[in-house]
């Protein structure tokens, strides 16, 4: 059998894994500074799954601690106004990046990072002309 063999229908991603040391900081974070919303909240695997998620999103974060923290996630989450974004988080003392970067032809982002150094980037939305 080979790839072209298989045939799977992915209908969506999920969750992200973010590693984390401690999931009750990180679950401060990411609902209180970055305004998720807790999903998932269930042991495992003799430990915890917890699982957070835009309000209405269908793709969660896993905050899990298998692994080492502190890494670039590859996580891009979008904001209507990444200017707005990023000057709340500086405000309410999130490690950010120390501006907005604007590159021609791409909407502008800037990364910010968890209390355990993850790396996530956040990215404004893109308007559609009909």
């Amino acid at each position: 059998m080979t790839a072209s063999d298989v045939h799977v229908q992915i209908t969506a991603i999920r969750t992200v894994a973010v590693p984390v040391r401690d999931q009750e900081r990180a679950l401060a974070f990411y609902t209180g500074v970055l305004g998720l919303v807790k999903g998932l909240d269930a042991p495992f695997a003799g430990g915890r799954w917890v699982e957070v998620a835009p309000p209405g999103g269908t793709t969660s974060l896993a905050l899990v601690t298998d692994r080492p923290a502190g890494v670039d996630t590859g996580v891009r989450m979008t904001t209507a106004d990444a200017v707005a974004a990023h000057t709340a988080l500086r405000a309410a003392g999130a490690d950010t990046d120390p501006e907005v970067l604007r590159y021609p032809g791409v909407p502008p982002m800037f990364a910010v990072r968890d209390p355990d150094g993850n790396r996530l980037v956040l990215v404004e939305e893109l308007s559609v002309a009909g």
